[in-house]
């Protein structure tokens, strides 16, 4: 152990432990911090209640109903639902085509942007009718009721409202992924190119003796490289919790 100014410096090589220790202290901090940032910034979907107390209703009916400004002060993202509590005599048509909205009138609409989600056809019947709609596409979405060829819609029944990414559609609510046909295996081993490698391949490493300053730079360099990333982790933190 060499002696400079008559103090003992401590060698990377001779002291593994520490530069170990420094380096696992600095990637453990800054995994909390990773971790204590992204279950600040998480939120759940959300269930909204369509009128709220008001239910889903014509102005003939509950003249007190204005949905748009129901929408204002929500924020709508991917996989949220949107409850209508109404009756029989009331539906709910979810479209993307803002003419289908203007006209108050889904007979003619596409197919792939048009959804009628109360089947059946109008009645008098005030049996209570719950009707949950998950938002599946970024942007506008416009819900009107189409009864009484638009007269419901033309009557109030009707909003829009403009739906974010969020976190994304859940699991339960994506498309299944097209399915990929597999390449076929070859018939022989003559099939296999010689200089095939396998993906997990690593190259070796050479054991020999390991020299004093290569060591000091080892430990140096990781220690750099995780302060490097604890730094920027440290202000999202502080951004996100401000």
């Amino acid at each position: 152990m060499e002696r400079r100014n008559g103090a003992r410096r401590r060698d990377p090589l001779l002291f593994p432990n520490l530069c170990r220790s420094s380096g696992f202290f600095l990637f453990f901090f800054s995994f909390c911090c990773l971790a204590l940032l992204g279950s600040h910034g998480a939120e759940g979907y959300k269930n909204y209640t369509v009128g709220d107390d008001l239910g889903w209703y014509d102005k003939l009916m509950v003249p007190l109903v204005n949905y748009q400004k129901w929408v204002e002060g929500k924020n709508f993202s991917l996989g949220d639902f949107l409850i209508f509590n109404t009756d029989k005599n009331h539906s709910v048509v979810q479209t993307y085509n803002v003419t289908t909205y203007r006209r108050c009138d889904y007979n003619n609409a596409d197919v792939d942007d048009t959804t009628e989600w109360s089947a059946g056809d109008p009645t008098v019947d005030r049996t209570a009718v719950s009707v949950a709609v998950p938002l599946v596409k970024e942007g506008m979405n416009y819900f009107f009721s189409g009864h009484y060829d638009g007269e419901q819609c033309k009557h109030g029944q009707h909003f829009k409202i403009k739906v974010a990414h969020g976190q994304g559609l859940p699991e339960s609510l994506r498309a299944p992924a097209a399915t990929t046909t597999e390449a076929p295996a070859p018939d022989s081993p003559d099939d296999i190119p010689e200089n095939a490698v396998p993906a997990n391949f690593n190259n070796p490493t050479e054991v020999g003796a390991v020299k004093e300053s290569l060591g000091r730079r080892r430990c140096a360099v990781g220690t750099a490289g995780l302060l490097a990333l604890a730094v920027p982790v440290l202000w999202g933190l502080v951004l996100g919790l401000s």
